[in-house]
């Protein structure tokens, strides 16, 4: 496995010890001493659990948008993470290939969720690939098109 997977799974472990305990402290320098990691792959972990703690609230709209009959707050935390993490990829980090989040995010819910989890991760993902990036790219394109007039 490459090392931006390594850097997931730590994002993904980082963001679950956040749901339960909240803001970093002791905890976060304890799980760096516990879990070894080249600086190429803490400091992706780092800038994903970043990216995605700053935009949780719009994140988790988004997310609720597509989840169907799900409340952000009743999904499994392992779920609702890789969904934040997914979502946060997608939506603002422009040097990650698409469908390599998709992936990745569906390969996490297969080793960390239970047995429906990679199905609920790809068909939330899949919505806000399709739905929200083509959103996003109209309004940029819109905006570009009132600046020029």
């Amino acid at each position: 496995m490459g090392s931006r997977h390594h850097a997931r799974e730590r994002a993904l472990q980082i963001l679950f010890q956040y749901d339960i305990h909240g803001k970093p402290g002791l905890w976060l320098d304890v799980f760096w001493k516990e879990n070894e990691a080249t600086d190429e792959v803490r400091a992706f972990a780092e800038r994903l659990v970043s990216g995605v703690l700053e935009q949780k609230h719009e994140l988790d709209a988004v997310i609720g948008k597509y989840a169907t009959n799900w409340k952000i707050s009743r999904m499994p935390i392992v779920d609702r993470n890789i969904l934040r993490a997914g979502a946060y990829e997608l939506l603002w980090m422009d040097d990650v290939p698409a469908k390599v989040t998709v992936n990745e995010a569906i390969e996490l819910a297969k080793s960390f969720g239970d047995d429906d989890a990679s199905k609920f991760v790809n068909g939330i993902l899949d919505q806000i690939l399709n739905k929200e990036l083509t959103l996003a790219a109209k309004r940029a394109e819109a905006g570009a098109v009132k600046r020029e007039a």
